[in-house]
Parts: C-alpha cells; structure tokens; sequence
C-alpha cells in the first residue's frame, strides 16, 4: 500500500476514527493489526518474515537484559547481528554477490556456472533491519531496558507510517511513546495535516513531474546533448530529494496527528557547505544510525587521521551497499566517502585562501555550496545509473559540452515545468529558514486555511497523478 494511492485513502480514512474511539491495549492491537495489514496488502509472504525477525529480536533482547554474563551477552549480541544481517543479505544480495563471484572466476579463466534465484525484495526490509538492530544493540550497550510487552515491541517495529522508507526511529525514543494513549490534539492535527500536505506536493507534484524527464534521459543517455543531461541529472537530484523527503514528511505528519513524534529526516541538505554537514541534513536517521552504531564502534576519529580516513571510507562504502545491491551504489558510497576526505584536506586550504582574499563571506559560503551540490549530483548520476557504462557514458558527454541551444532540449514543456517547481521549491526552502511556519500555522487561521488550499489546489492541477511507488521502496 503506498501513500499515494486511492486505497490508501480509504485506509487511513477507516483507521483514523477507530484508533481515537479505541484506548489503551485495544489501540494498540488495531495499530498492530492495521500496520500489518497496510504491510501486507503488496504480498501477505512477507508478513511472515517480520513478524519471525520481531519474534526473534525481542526474545533476544530480553535475554541480554536478563543476562549477566558478558560472554553470553555478547553470543546473544552476536546471534541477533548475523540473523538480521543474514535475512537481509539473503532477500537484497544473494543475486548480487552470486553474479560478483560468477563474473570474478570467469574473468580468471574458472568455467562456472551463476546460481541465481528468484528472489522478491520485501518492501522495507532495511528499514526494519536496521530498527531492530538498533534496539538489541542498544540492550547490549545497556543503554535502554528492554519491552517486555510483546505486542507494544511488535507494533513499534511495524509501525505502518515509516515501515517501508523510514525515518528509521529508535527504541529509545520511540517505545515509551506507546505506553501513554495519545488523545486527539488540534495542534498536532493542524502541524501533522500541514505537513502531510507538503509531503505529498513534494512526491506528486514535484518528484512525478520530473520522473518522466529522468526516466527518458536516463534510459538512453547516448542519445542526448550535453544540455539534456545536465538537466536530467539535476532533476533527478531534485526527483530523490522529493520523492524521499515527501514520504518523510507524510510519514511523520501522520505520526504527529496520531500522537507520536518522529525524528526530523531531512533539513535542506541541498544548502549545506560541507560534506559532513550534508550527510547532517541528508536522510538523518540513517546517517545517524550509521555514525552511532559503525562509524564510532569502528574508531571514529579518536586515533588520528588515517584511521579517521579508513572509517570514513568504510561507513560510506557499506551505506551505498545499504541502498541496492549494485556495484554503482558502492561507488556512490566511494565518492561521498572520498568527498569527506578531500574536504577534510583542502579544508583549511580554502579557508586560509579566503582569508588572503578577503572573500566576502556570502561568496565563499556559495562557492561551497556550489561545489557540495556539483559533486553530489555526480555522485548521483552513479545512484541512478543502471551501470558504469551508461554513468561513464553521461558523464562523458556532458564534457563534450556540445549543443547547449534551447532547440535541442527534449521534452521542452515537462523541463520547463521541472524547471517552474524546482525554483518554487528553493524559494519556499530559503524563505522557510526565515519565518516559522509551523508557528503561524497554529497562530494564523487564515495563513492555515490559505496555504493548505493553495497547496491542495497546486497538487490538483499540477501533480502527476501515475499512481507511482515512493523510489525508497526499492531499498
């Protein structure tokens, strides 16, 4: 079931009266039915394999809550690390890895036959992994007790807002916040319904206008002018950047009117000036799961330089590998990793030579933020490549720098209007760090009503109603 869908709709339609009419244990069984139902509805198999995971992650974190033993801790620790990990690795990369191992024994002169199998992705499963991960970690850390009510464990892990594409919550922010019932708050339905609303103008409007400029480009990148592909991979840049904030927005929205808090997930990372700031404002609760529970546990930058540079690398590496199983992810993961480290270098460089010049501060800031968003959209067209070659093959031809003339551009209309959106989406984002709208939201009636009508009337007449997934799903 996807947001942006009628039966969605209706869902959430009949849920949302049933939860408020219903209090305390009874609640919670309607979200824990609800949530498997909304989970469910692409493929009921896949319902086995999380309520295994959640059965097997909860039994295991009361055990290292009981255990005082720090070997047996840490073989319980281990247990639930390898099970996840395996479910995972099983389900997103056996192919992967089999046709790695195919190609390198070929390539070396061994005849071997691929072994592949047909394998479905669970919608999600990364998301949830890396959820129930956190939560057994946490316990072994001692960090947190662990729930000993299963069915509030349960319904915390397949929570349907945020199941399939995050924010990735933890435990420790978000169970207690199932041990209250929420009763219904004006506020939090204004906020939430405001930026559910914003949501899905950055998913239909926005994302699904520029999907089909992308789309083409992208498919067959020899056939288009350096002009087009720049455009193509500055859309898309914007196409991910929407279509995963909206659901983050939409995700979090709906929490918010049911009473729960999510953490914010993303914070104008397009503005940042510095690598290590964009992975700060970049799908956050990743990131930060990433430098919580492998950048740090790995040294972080506590032994010097070299091994600040190799942690780096190494949680970059694995974080592409945590987005599909495909060498180009890994080499996107490379070059944000890479970009980490040159900064790190050239950093007081820039500095010093910003000094000497005397460069104002709002054109060194720019040049920054220029080169941030340059160097991630190159790191995106390997995101959004389906190889090397096609990536090699974009990046090439917008070298040749050939044919820069409005009369070449394909599509003329949709870049005109992916064009339109993006600068009315930057011009909301730079205004939005000046006025609190959440605060005029719940002060202003009329601000309210007359921007949500202007959005909802915005979504009717500009979106681009193709009933398309969130591109999140597929990792």
């Amino acid at each position: 079931m996807v947001f942006n869908s009628v039966i969605f709709l209706i869902f959430i339609s009949i849920f949302l009266p049933i939860y408020f009419l219903l209090r305390g244990n009874s609640r919670l069984v309607f979200t824990f039915l609800a949530s498997y139902l909304f989970y469910g509805w692409w493929d009921w198999r896949f319902l086995g394999l999380i309520a295994f995971a959640t059965c097997v992650d909860f039994f295991l974190g009361n055990s290292l809550e009981k255990e005082q033993d720090d070997k047996k801790r840490k073989w319980y620790i281990v247990f639930s690390m390898v099970l996840n990990l395996t479910l995972l690795s099983f389900f997103k990369y056996f192919n992967f890895f089999s046709d790695s191992f195919y190609q390198l024994f070929s390539s070396i002169g061994f005849d071997v036959s691929p072994l592949t199998l047909r394998i479905i992705l669970p919608i999600g499963i990364s998301f949830y992994t890396f959820q129930s991960m956190s939560y057994t970690i946490d316990i072994y850390r001692r960090d947190i007790h662990a729930e000993k009510n299963f069915l509030r464990f349960a319904t915390f892990i397949s929570f349907f807002p945020q199941l399939v594409a995050g924010p990735i919550v933890r435990a420790r922010d978000f169970l207690p916040q199932f041990k209250n019932d929420h009763n219904l708050n004006p506020d939090r339905i204004i906020l939430g319904f405001g930026q559910i609303v914003i949501g899905f103008f950055k998913k239909i409007v926005v994302a699904d206008s520029l999907a089909p400029v992308v789309d083409q480009i992208f498919s067959s990148p020899a056939n288009f002018t350096s002009f087009n592909l720049i455009i193509g991979v500055v859309f898309y840049s914007f196409q991910i950047y929407c279509d995963f904030s909206g659901y983050s927005d939409i995700a979090i929205g709906l929490a918010r009117v049911l009473g729960f808090d999510f953490p914010r997930n993303f914070n104008l990372p397009y503005f940042s000036k510095s690598f290590r700031e964009f992975w700060s404002k970049w799908h956050i609760s990743l990131s930060s799961w990433l430098r919580d529970y492998l950048y740090i546990p790995l040294g972080g930058n506590r032994r010097g330089k070299l091994f600040t540079y190799r942690n780096l690398m190494l949680t970059m590496l694995i974080g592409g590998l945590w987005h599909g199983a495909n060498w180009t992810f890994i080499f996107w993961g490379f070059l944000h990793g890479f970009y980490q480290i040159a900064e790190r270098l050239t950093g007081p460089l820039y500095a010093k030579i910003v000094d000497f010049l005397r460069i104002p501060k709002f054109i060194s800031d720019g040049i920054l933020i220029l080169t941030v968003y340059i160097l991630t959209c190159i790191a995106w067209i390997y995101f959004r490549a389906t190889s090397f070659a096609d990536a090699s093959t974009i990046i090439n031809n917008i070298l040749l720098v050939d044919n820069f003339n409005l009369s070449s551009l394909v599509n003329i209309t949709w870049i005109g209007k992916g064009a339109f959106l993006i600068s009315l989406l930057l011009i909301a984002e730079i205004i939005s760090t000046k006025i609190d709208f959440a605060d005029l939201m719940l002060k202003s009636p009329i601000f309210r009503v007359t921007s949500c009508t202007v959005i909802i009337l915005s979504i009717a007449l500009l979106g681009a109603f193709a009933d398309s997934q969130f591109i999140y799903f597929q990792f």
